[in-house]
């Protein structure tokens, strides 16, 4: 996986889903892919933001069919053939992070620094009055860690 032409999405288990948000991540990923040659967009779980990126990203490659969807699995370290073969059905791969093996609590917090680390470009919706409603958000951290790691992070909810 190449980082310079991978793409993760992280966001907030809850957002204020509009037909105004769906249109600017349908325009951001779309761009992504024809100017910045992204063909890889990672993808965690728990996340109501992560599946309407899916469910864009599934229907734009309909026109890229070049592109993959890679599901970044923060449990189940170990899936047998039936798990797979039904994951496959809505992604091109899906994998388990060796490092994020015993961890427990963090699984999901290193889950996403897993995704972050290889992904170039990071799309997020971090929405501070979300993040409020947390002791301490997953999505705060992963925006905290991208911006450590210099990643290029598009964030949906300042645009």
């Amino acid at each position: 996986m190449n980082e310079n032409y991978t793409c993760c999405f992280i966001g907030h288990r809850a957002v204020y889903e509009t037909e105004q948000l769906k249109s600017q991540l349908w325009e951001i990923i779309e761009k992504l892919i024809v100017e910045k040659n992204v063909d890889t967009f990672l993808f965690g779980s728990k996340s109501r933001f992560n599946s309407i990126c899916h469910h864009i990203v599934t229907k734009i490659k309909e026109k890229y069919p070049h592109i993959k969807r890679v599901y970044v699995r923060a449990e189940y370290q170990y899936i047998d053939e039936n798990y797979k073969k039904y994951l496959l059905q809505d992604y091109e791969d899906t994998y388990y992070p060796e490092k994020i093996s015993d961890s427990g609590k963090l699984a999901y917090i290193k889950r996403n620094y897993e995704m972050i680390n290889n992904s170039y470009f990071c799309v997020m919706y971090y929405d501070e009055q979300i993040a409020q409603l947390y002791r301490k958000s997953g999505t705060e951290i992963a925006l905290d860690y991208a911006i450590k790691q210099g990643k290029e992070i598009i964030n949906v909810t300042e645009l």
